[in-house]
């Protein structure tokens, strides 16, 4: 039986999040929007992980469970939820995250109200691991009508921390950024795309509960190298090169986004700015230090010894 597609899909990738997963789902699963698929990929959990999401997709048809066989990396699994997806809009979920009920129905109503909007977004609180709130984060990026200025704002590291990538997307125009890549602080650059293709639209209430706990990637891994392994546990005492990386989608999303000719100068016009009002050029040349070291150090006879001094 071909059943209808819905209008919102909601990708909720996890690995070992038997702490917090059960919160999450509820959450989604009480919007009083309902017209949704929650698509859970799990990357592979050895936690109860799998045994509680089966028994959530066995309750509700609108869930679907997928497990990696083996771990493919945190981007690489949230894409994956995107290019299973079957709606209209799309929303990244993360295991630790909670939603207010009324968070769908105000997002979809935005997106349905405004063609020229890409990505809508509500204020977003902090919590703490035992749902206490610390503080809401009302950010306004992405909602000039200029393409240059809202690529100046969202490409900005001190202007928000991407939690914005929790916003409902359009999908087809998600699909044009080509997704997140496997590089630190590559959710910034698709921000950055999406805003390239529309402004986004801030809904001024409350709607989503972002947990902040130990056990976050960001906390785990502090150093922008360091947290190449949680794209990746190929990039494990691997030289890497994020800020290059970075710097280069930027010039890519720019030069392939259809835009006025005055709007891409003004956007590669802020690059320059980028590398100098962030101090990006000083990490930049510190990639090029750290890898030419550990080349150095590295014995020839033993490719398996690499010094991890990221």
């Amino acid at each position: 039986m071909v059943t209808q597609p819905p209008v919102v899909s909601i990708g909720l990738a996890v690995y070992n999040g038997e702490k917090y997963i059960r919160e999450a789902v509820d959450s989604i699963l009480n919007q009083t929007f309902t017209d949704f698929e929650l698509i859970i990929s799990d990357n592979a959990s050895t936690d109860q992980t799998e045994k509680i999401c089966r028994a959530y997709a066995a309750q509700d048809e609108r869930i679907r469970y997928h497990r990696n066989p083996v771990n493919i990396g945190g981007a690489n699994n949230e894409n994956q939820t995107c290019q299973m997806a079957r709606g209209k809009y799309f929303r990244w979920a993360a295991h630790d995250d909670v939603c207010a009920p009324t968070l769908l129905e105000k997002c979809v109503a935005a997106l349905d109200e405004n063609p020229d909007v890409v990505l809508s977004y509500s204020i977003i609180v902090h919590i703490d691991e035992k749902g206490n709130h610390l503080k809401a984060l009302d950010d306004d990026v992405g909602l000039s009508p200029k393409a240059s200025t809202r690529f100046k704002a969202l490409s900005n590291f001190w202007d928000h921390n991407c939690e914005t990538t929790y916003g409902l997307m359009r999908l087809d125009v998600l699909k044009l950024t080509g997704l997140q890549r496997n590089y630190t602080d590559s959710d910034r650059t698709l921000l950055c795309h999406m805003g390239l293709y529309g402004r986004f639209l801030r809904i001024p209430e409350p709607l989503f509960y972002k947990r902040i706990h130990g056990d976050m990637s960001t906390v785990v891994y502090r150093d922008f190298r360091e947290r190449m392994a949680w794209f990746s546990g190929s990039f494990q005492n691997k030289i890497t090169f994020p800020y290059w990386m970075q710097f280069f989608h930027y010039l890519e999303i720019i030069t392939k986004t259809p835009l006025p000719f005055n709007e891409k100068m003004l956007c590669y016009l802020h690059m320059i700015r980028w590398l100098i009002d962030e101090r990006r050029w000083g990490k930049m040349i510190k990639d090029i230090i750290i890898a030419i070291r550990k080349t150095m150090r590295r014995p020839h006879n033993s490719a398996s010894s690499a010094v991890r001094d990221w």
